[in-house]
């Protein structure tokens, strides 16, 4: 399990200096946190003048304290006019929370425009990566919460500058101890250079064991001097992304418009690429992500296993995306996912006092105070998800192709039959053998229909999703309207437009599309078991409803990522990050019945994988949904 955090107090030291309780330490020198920001880090990495011309700059900093480093340098990428993309990585093991960071941060009126941003995104303290966009996302922040011993290791990256920022090594050794500085220099491109305040000779040599060539310039205010390095002979390096694709290069087509497909079009296009997207249908979201809404809420588990951990990073970014899309019909309005039973009550209630979970992302709410929030009587208290709520998929696939502007180029009513890999790349083709399309990459984002092309057929089990709408007589007696949304074994959600959504049923292997009133009838049971006696007086066979076809994997985890060359890998036993792939063919598959909370962190691992940026997640969270996993399975057992 991973270890809760920790938060930092603001406290000062006696000349009003921020200062650490937890190290013994202040957080910047006493002549003035941004002053020594500029000077050590920016010019010690000869910044901004190494990230003009660059396409992509990568910037990897041990210690985010207050964010001075990070606003210094979106200040400066920000007057440079650089034309590239601007990677700012940052590991802090006790990070602010938001009104503390909000204070700390008051001092820098130059900042404000930038710090406000930066606190409008602020995430819930949980342990783990968070990524952030800015400026359009031509900038990127992506903290790291928690130990830098844990979470450095777990990142995919190539860095170009390095800002070593703990507090003093006699103070915070783990921080600038050999391991973790081979492990920084591991994720160094050749040449990259890094700067800190610290001149201490146990961090000199490790330095330059690890392959570093350091020169010593003239320190801050009162310190006489500080370091600066260049890389030259790196150690063995960390799990690594291909480069960069070339301009010519960054084309894709992508398969189905919903919402794993229009997602991975808005991504690719917010990076440059020119997308082409089939779909079968006359229009998005026409199947699964057709539905009037989808609900918004995380997994938790109270051993915080891999599918937790995932859950949580995905729900967390999909939640500032959706906020950041224009368009999008949604709704934070609040989740509370009732406790089946007092024994799954009681699991509900250690999991929130085990994780030590910040309420501001969830919460355990006794049954009286769960009743008083919904105003109605609940069998059982739950979990309370004070961010989460409701979201109109539709209007999701919307905004996302709005986004995605003209360099997405739709393609309705148009079914790609066969896929064929030639010198010139990857070509689609329709039912009459038609050339359609050809690009150097293909998303397969089309649920169970992306087994029809391809040889190799992927282990994806259809689920038919039966959701009821409630009639008019309904909504008029719930008297007030429910103002959020309820789930359990199944979930209601406040009425919108005057309709209110209950669902959804569950059956694995069946994909008949028409309505049928026992799912009614068990959408009833599931509403009378999340508010007791609402059901009651409604006829199953009166009822209107939608079908749709989800899709999931046998470990219930999304596929995503480049497929497996099976004829390259058989017979040889690899792993996961050696084996071999089919150029160019990449899944986004398997989102289930969690679409809205996988589909925007899952596009955005898929397009940082396609783009070499550094990874939105832990290495092993990217491993965990790495579609060659089933067949480095299979090679296993000798299948």
């Amino acid at each position: 399990m991973v270890a809760p955090l920790v938060p930092a107090e603001p406290a000062t030291a006696g000349d009003g200096t921020p200062y650490s309780a937890l190290y013994d330490d202040v957080y910047h020198a006493a002549h003035g946190g941004l002053a020594q920001t500029r000077h050590v880090f920016l010019a010690g990495n000869d910044l901004p003048a190494r990230w003009h011309g660059a396409d992509q700059f990568v910037v990897c900093e041990t210690g985010f304290g207050l964010g001075l480093n990070f606003l210094a340098t979106w200040q400066a990428w920000r007057e440079s006019q650089a034309s590239g993309r601007l990677h700012f990585v940052s590991v802090e093991k006790h990070p602010f929370r938001r009104d503390d960071l909000a204070g700390l941060l008051a001092p820098y009126p130059e900042l404000a425009p930038l710090a406000g941003e930066l606190l409008r995104q602020w995430p819930p303290l949980t342990p783990g990566f968070h990524r952030l966009h800015f400026d359009r996302d031509r900038l990127t922040l992506t903290l790291l919460f928690g130990d830098a011993q844990t979470l450095l290791p777990q990142l995919v990256a190539k860095v170009d500058a390095v800002c070593l920022d703990g507090f003093a090594p006699s103070k915070n050794p783990e921080l600038w101890s050999p391991d973790l500085l081979t492990t920084v220099t591991r994720l160094c491109r050749r040449h990259a250079t890094l700067a800190t305040w610290s001149v201490a000779g146990d961090l000199r040599r490790a330095l330059e064991q690890a392959g570093w060539k350091l020169d010593r310039r003239p320190g801050f205010a009162n310190k006489r001097e500080m370091l600066v390095g260049q890389l030259e002979s790196a150690a063995l390096p960390a799990p690594t992304l291909d480069s960069p694709p070339k301009t010519g290069e960054r084309r894709a087509i992508v398969i189905g418009a919903g919402l794993a497909g229009t997602a991975i079009s808005e991504r690719l296009a917010n990076r440059g690429w020119h997308v082409d997207l089939f779909e079968r249908h006359a229009a998005p979201a026409q199947e699964a992500s057709g539905n009037p809404n989808g609900i918004l809420l995380p997994h938790l588990a109270k051993d915080d296993a891999l599918a937790a951990r995932l859950s949580r990073a995905s729900y967390l970014y999909a939640l500032r995306r959706f906020a950041d899309l224009v368009g999008v019909r949604w709704s934070p309005c609040g989740v509370l996912q009732v406790a089946r039973d007092a024994t799954h009550e009681a699991l509900q209630r250690a999991t929130v006092r085990e994780l030590e979970l910040p309420a501001d992302f969830a919460d355990f709410l006794e049954q009286d105070t769960a009743q008083t929030l919904i105003g109605r009587p609940l069998a059982h208290g739950g979990w309370w998800f004070p961010g989460g709520g409701w979201v109109s998929p539709r209007s999701a696939c919307t905004s996302l192709l709005a986004a995605g502007g003209e360099l997405v180029h739709p393609h309705f009513g148009t079914e790609v039959a066969s896929l064929r890999q030639t010198t010139e790349g990857w070509q689609a083709f329709d039912g009459a053998d038609t050339l359609l399309a050809t690009a150097p990459h293909v998303i397969l984002a089309n649920a169970c229909a992306a087994n029809r092309l391809l040889a190799q057929a992927l282990p994806l089990t259809p689920i038919r999703g039966q959701i009821s709408y409630m009639p008019d007589t309904f909504a008029d007696r719930m008297r007030p309207p429910l103002r959020h949304v309820i789930c359990r074994s199944g979930y209601v959600t406040p009425p919108q437009a005057g309709t209110v959504v209950v669902g959804a049923s569950f059956d694995r292997d069946d994909t008949d599309l028409q309505i049928r009133p026992i799912d009614h009838a068990g959408n009833l049971q599931r509403l009378d078991e999340l508010l007791p006696g609402s059901a009651r007086g409604i006829d199953a066979a009166l009822l209107d409803g939608r079908v749709g076809l989800r899709t999931a994997a046998p470990d219930r985890l999304p596929l995503i990522g480049a497929l497996p060359d099976a004829d390259a890998s058989a017979g040889s036993s690899t792993t996961l990050d050696k084996l071999p792939r089919r150029a160019g063919l990449h899944a986004l598959l398997g989102l289930s019945a969690r679409g809205l909370v996988w589909a925007p962190l899952a596009a955005e691992l898929l397009a940082s994988q396609l783009e070499g940026d550094p990874l939105p997640i832990e290495h092993e969270l990217a491993r965990a949904v790495d579609p060659a996993r089933f067949h480095l399975r299979a090679m296993r057992r000798g299948a």
